[in-house]
């Protein structure tokens, strides 16, 4: 591996099994993708809805395993650990942020942004997440449960939350996906000013082609291919 890669993808490929009417088959979903991402990186995988963008992403933090391949964090192969391995390395290394925010509705802003530091057993994991709240705006809403909370108030929170842990790697699936374009623009500012004040490698997907443009690198994918 590369000094320089902090993530490394080689022949990736991913089937699943499809019934129909007409019966059982094996569908493709992504096509021997071999990629990689240095480190400080941020880059962006556009393509159409169906195109594989989001399978490869989720392979890619390790959330599924594919049918063959690798995947490589600073030159472990994830994909031969167990899932309680995996999660427990996502926890050190890894910040995700998803379309649908993926609070827990029974935790307030602050417990959510909590938890993952808990997890760790950080001792100041309440100091920890009013600090990264107050960095992203809701330090006055610390007490509020997800349902409480607009669109933009709950990824801010889903921000702070990825961002507690000081990941070197953060991941995002169509963070403004959910979201207004204004409150959206005011989304992508924040996580863009977050990643170049960590220094963090960033991957995301997108079909926003503004979102896209704001990354130093865009790979595109079209069929379960890489188009380029």
């Amino acid at each position: 591996m590369s000094t320089q890669n902090l993530l490394e993808v080689e022949g990736l490929r991913k089937e699943v099994a499809h019934s129909s009417e007409n019966g059982s088959c094996t569908l493709t979903i992504l096509h021997d993708i071999s990629l990689n991402v240095r480190r400080g990186e941020t880059l962006a995988v556009v393509g159409a809805s169906g195109s594989g963008k989001t399978t490869l992403l989720g392979l890619m933090a390790g959330l599924d395993l594919p049918t063959r391949g690798t995947v490589r964090w600073q030159g472990q192969d994830i994909t031969t650990l167990d899932e309680d391995a995996r999660a427990a390395l996502r926890g050190k290394l890894l910040g995700f942020v998803f379309q649908s925010f993926q609070l827990l509705p029974t935790l307030t802003a602050i417990e959510n942004v909590m938890l993952p530091l808990e997890l760790q057993g950080r001792k100041s994991a309440r100091s920890d997440a009013l600090a990264a709240l107050n960095r992203v705006g809701l330090g006055q809403r610390t007490g509020h449960y997800p349902k409480h909370l607009s669109g933009g108030e709950q990824q801010r929170v889903a921000l702070a939350r990825a961002f507690v842990v000081n990941p070197v790697l953060l991941m995002a699936d169509e963070p403004t996906g959910n979201l207004d374009a204004a409150t959206g623009a005011d989304i992508i500012k924040l996580m863009f000013a977050m990643n170049a004040e960590r220094g963090t490698t960033l991957v995301l997907v997108t079909h926003d082609d503004a979102l896209a443009a704001r990354c130093g690198r865009i790979v595109r994918m079209s069929g379960g291919h890489l188009a380029g």
